[in-house]
């Protein structure tokens, strides 16, 4: 039976935002059974510093997805951090941040996957709850498409598009079973990529002021300018895959079903969780302890 995790004790790292390009240090806290992931601006002298991880309070998706509370406190570019902890199979935690934005690191999921490793995983007294899709919700917004759709497994599968003019991406597609272990092997190292004739519109617009080499793929001229290269040829459909686990963990629960998506991206997948949220009659809650009870005596006999 699949129960609640959290980590054996407190991780620490710090780094600089990709977009407000301020420092930031995160610590990493164990969380009793039923907190859920919570971040804590301990930077902010405010009425309320705590922001509950959940697609409602996705305020902004540009570039990146910022959750902000009722009393305004926000923290920006949490879905490389959401990822590793739905990948690593983390339900309850506390993270303090003192700054607007979660680290870039990398530019990938997999610091932060080996941050968790160092602190231990440790399991809890109750059981994890699945939101088990019953029924298909989709999202359409031009060429873009995303669902969620019914499967008969405990674990969410994926499957992504993406098309560039771009000759170095071009047209790549994925399919990923995010069973224990997949993700830290599969996804968790592709980084966050731009174009280089981007970078000084995004600055003007506040944007990708902490971004360089050393924490995203940046493409020029049908070229990429990192020298050490990719690290995968897909690690642009890897990354959009990874950025989707994030997403999808802010409806409060792994997922059990099918995640399809065409040119996905964060507006794209916080509209789908918003939809299968607000649509009662397309999931429900699922544990291993009610799948247990729901089967025949028979068949829960081992031979």
């Amino acid at each position: 039976m699949q129960m609640q995790q959290t980590i054996e004790r407190p991780a620490v790292c710090a780094g600089i935002g990709v977009h407000s390009g301020e420092k930031a240090r995160l610590v990493l806290k164990p969380a009793p059974v039923g907190t859920g992931v919570v971040f804590r601006r301990t930077d902010l002298d405010a009425s309320d510093i705590t922001i509950h991880a959940h697609a409602d309070a996705v305020s902004d998706t540009r570039l990146g997805t910022t959750m902000t509370n009722e009393a305004g406190v926000s923290v920006a570019v949490v879905e490389h951090l959401m990822a590793a902890l739905a990948g690593m199979g983390i339900d309850n935690l506390i993270i303090d941040i003192d700054g607007p934005e979660v680290p870039i690191m990398d530019g990938s999921s997999a610091v932060f996957c080996e941050l968790l490793l160092q602190a231990g995983l440790k399991k809890q007294s109750a059981p994890r709850r699945r939101i088990r899709i019953l029924e298909t919700v989709e999202i359409i917004d031009g060429p873009k498409r995303a669902t969620l759709s019914p499967s008969d497994d405990s674990v969410l599968t994926l499957r992504a598009r993406i098309e560039y003019d771009d000759s170095v991406i071009g047209i790549q597609q994925m399919a990923l079973r995010l069973a224990p272990g997949m993700f830290a092997r599969d996804l968790a190292f592709a980084r966050t990529y731009g174009f280089a004739r981007d970078v000084e519109m995004l600055r003007a617009n506040g944007l990708a002021r902490g971004g360089s080499l050393d924490n995203a793929v940046v493409l020029e001229d049908g070229a990429v300018m990192n020298p050490e290269g990719l690290r995968a040829e897909d690690e642009f459909v890897r990354h959009k895959m990874l950025d989707a686990v994030g997403d999808l963990m802010l409806a409060g629960a792994p997922i059990a079903g099918s995640y399809d998506a065409v040119q996905p991206g964060h507006a794209l997948n916080n509209a789908l969780v918003r939809k299968l949220l607000a649509t009662p009659s397309a999931w429900c809650w699922e544990t291993d302890a009610d799948i247990e009870a729901e089967m025949p005596v028979r068949a829960r006999v081992s031979v």
